[in-house]
């Protein structure tokens, strides 16, 4: 399939892009820096603004699918869902935020009262991108949001799936590496199964 990642410069955009590129799928992986993207096979490192609506959308036109994995404060979710819409993209994957998932049924992790400070702002950013993708009557979307620990660390291949509610393991920890992340967005990719839908991954 032909593919554009946006953001592949990033910790997760990165993986994701190396992970779809091993795969075999022709990868436009979409950055400010496009130089900051590593050369490799089935990957054209292409520059691009997550701000600029219209550039965004050429850029994704002719794509089977196209993945948002971008800071939510650093951009705009109404350009970069305007950008798809207007593309005619097959799919537009995002890549999520732990806070969108639900540690109670309606409650949001990033409403609960431990959740940091520090990382509020953000996660009440893609709280929004999702509620404006539930919103959408025709984009083809798909959510996936890690876990809470969301680190570098193995491609293992060994995870579970879960919907809507935060995945916490044996030890109570909720974590997800950026590599399994991206196996299983590319899983995903590959053999659809959450069509306008949230899902999560984790350990």
């Amino acid at each position: 399939m032909k593919i554009a990642v946006i953001g592949a410069s990033g910790n997760a955009g990165s993986r994701i892009t190396a992970e779809l590129a091993r795969r075999g799928h022709s990868v436009t992986a979409i950055a400010r820096h496009p130089e900051k993207i590593a050369q490799q096979a089935n990957v054209t490192p292409t520059r691009g603004d997550v701000m600029d609506q219209a550039g965004l959308a050429r850029l994704l036109a002719g794509h089977d699918a196209a993945i948002s994995s971008v800071h939510f404060l650093a951009s705009d979710p109404v350009k970069l869902i305007a950008a798809a819409s207007e593309s005619k993209v097959g799919r537009y994957l995002v890549v999520g935020g732990a806070g969108s998932l639900e540690v109670a049924p309606g409650v949001r992790l990033v409403t609960t009262p431990g959740f940091p400070v520090a990382y509020k702002a953000e996660a009440e950013k893609g709280a929004a991108f999702l509620d404006l993708l539930r919103a959408e009557k025709e984009l083809n979307w798909t959510f996936l949001s890690p876990s809470a620990l969301f680190t570098a660390g193995e491609r293992t291949g060994k995870f579970r799936l879960g919907t809507d509610q935060l995945l916490t393991a044996a030890d109570g920890k909720s974590s997800i590496s950026f590599e399994d992340f991206a196996v299983a967005l590319a899983d995903e990719i590959e053999r659809p199964a959450h069509i306008r839908q949230l899902f999560t991954v984790g350990y």
